[in-house]
């Protein structure tokens, strides 16, 4: 996952930690014994640089999982930091897990037996006995359940002043163990809850070096556990940041930019000014249409909005589309131009008008039929396509497959142009996004994998 904020400040914060650890400034307190698979391993040391409502700085620290604790000597004087703790502590998730931890015990004992048992048996019981079996599926569900009872016991504080539960965050998903341990969860978490505001964080690893992990490297907040929560916490699926511009994968569903009202208010938008109050009023260079979802480029300054709206203005930003459509198409590649206008009418709608209309210019690349399961459960027979705009045109791509001019095959789920099912979602993503960063005069490539 890319770190959400600048990390320098917090980094360095980071390895005054390590080096006060290993002064014995600071201890790394073992609440539980660790595991033999988990033994000798290390953790994440993490650090968050905030300011209060009143302008306060304020450090906050912790560490990863929740078996160790971070302790500050008497001696160290650190009157502005705050040691994080867990979001859930140990004793209410050994509480969570007491109800059957002691068959869950029982039956890895006699699933020890069993294979010992196939061991000694000279080949004749390669696989596993049928009594094997069963202990296993019984053991795998109550472990399931255990899971369930702790992780119904997580709820984060978000940007947005809400708290949500990690169950509505994973969609009733079971989560990787230790979702919500990391360090990031931790810091954010409090930081939300205490009305701060994040301005830098990172992590460094510390204790013995494995593969995967060196002693006092930086690391970012993890793909397996962090990158399910953090942008529910954030507001924001951050893919790419820096001082001038940040890139966000925009879920379906929610506004590029705020709307007339007090119910369009949530968007993109103001998500970003919210996380990041220094960014300009208007950082959106361009928008996705509600329902789409994808990569976005927005600035934190004027003049990389300047200078970025410039590059879509000439044409020389590259983007590509991914859409699932509501039948079958023969071609397997073309060009189109197209010309439409506003319906004014029947806002926000479109219409073809060959002669007031705009030049909408579109190539595309058949990628193949695919099956494609309704909502209710119906299956049918679809087409993934990969659009390639040359123009930005207002629901162009929804156009050039719904409208007779076009393919006269809408994407599955448009409301506007088609039709959507209950529980169903438009199927556009906006899949790569390609620029000039406009101040370094890097060129930028971003990709996503396929949502649907």
């Amino acid at each position: 996952m890319f770190p959400p904020f600048p990390e320098d400040e917090a980094l360095a914060v980071c390895r005054d930690m390590c080096a006060q650890i290993q002064d014995g400034i600071l201890e790394l307190r073992e609440l539980t014994k660790a595991s033999v698979e988990r033994a000798g391993q290390g953790i994440m040391l993490g650090a968050a640089i905030c300011f209060g409502k009143s302008g306060k700085r304020i450090i906050l620290k912790t560490i990863s999982g929740i078996r160790n604790e971070l302790r500050p000597a008497p001696c160290l004087r650190d009157p502005d930091s705050v040691y994080v703790p867990p979001i859930v502590s140990l004793d209410a998730v050994n509480a969570a897990l007491k109800a059957n931890d002691a068959e869950i015990h029982r039956l890895t004992a006699d699933i020890k037996r069993l294979k010992a048992l196939r061991k000694r048996s000279d080949g004749r019981f390669e696989n596993p006995l049928e009594e094997e079996t069963q202990l296993l599926r019984r053991r795998a569900r109550l472990t399931a359940q255990s899971l369930e009872k702790v992780y119904a016991l997580y709820s984060v504080a978000c940007a947005d002043g809400k708290t949500r539960s990690l169950n509505s965050i994973c969609g009733g998903k079971l989560p990787p163990t230790g979702t919500g341990d990391c360090a990031a969860p931790k810091l954010l978490h409090y930081a939300f809850s205490h009305g701060l505001t994040p301005v830098s964080m990172a992590e460094v690893f510390y204790g013995g070096g494995t593969a995967q992990k060196i002693c006092g490297k930086s690391y970012p907040p993890c793909d397996e556990r962090c990158a399910l929560i953090l942008p529910a916490m954030l507001g924001l699926n951050i893919v790419y940041r820096d001082k001038d511009i940040i890139v966000v994968n925009k879920p379906a569903g929610l506004l590029s930019v705020p709307g007339r009202g007090s119910d369009k208010q949530d968007c993109i938008v103001n998500r970003m000014r919210r996380l990041f109050p220094h960014c300009i009023a208007q950082p959106a260079v361009h928008r996705l249409d509600m329902e789409t979802s994808g990569l976005m480029v927005l600035a934190f300054t004027a003049e990389s909005h300047r200078r970025l709206s410039r590059q879509f203005e000439e044409g020389v930003v590259k983007k590509t589309y991914i859409a699932l459509l509501d039948g079958e198409i023969l071609e397997q590649s073309g060009r189109m131009e197209l010309y439409f206008r506003l319906d004014i009418e029947n806002r926000p709608h479109q219409i073809w008008d060959a002669e007031h209309g705009k030049k909408a210019v579109t190539e595309w690349q058949n990628l193949g039929r695919e099956a494609y399961t309704a909502p209710d459960g119906s299956a049918r027979c679809v087409t993934r396509v990969l659009f390639i705009p040359l123009t930005g045109r207002t629901h162009q791509l929804r156009l050039a497959s719904a409208d007779k001019h076009g393919f006269g095959i809408p994407i599955i789920g448009d409301s506007l142009y088609g039709t959507r099912a209950d529980g169903e979602r438009l199927m556009l993503q906006a899949k790569t996004l390609e620029f000039t960063h406009p101040i370094t005069g890097q060129r930028m490539m971003f990709e996503l994998a396929d949502e649907f």
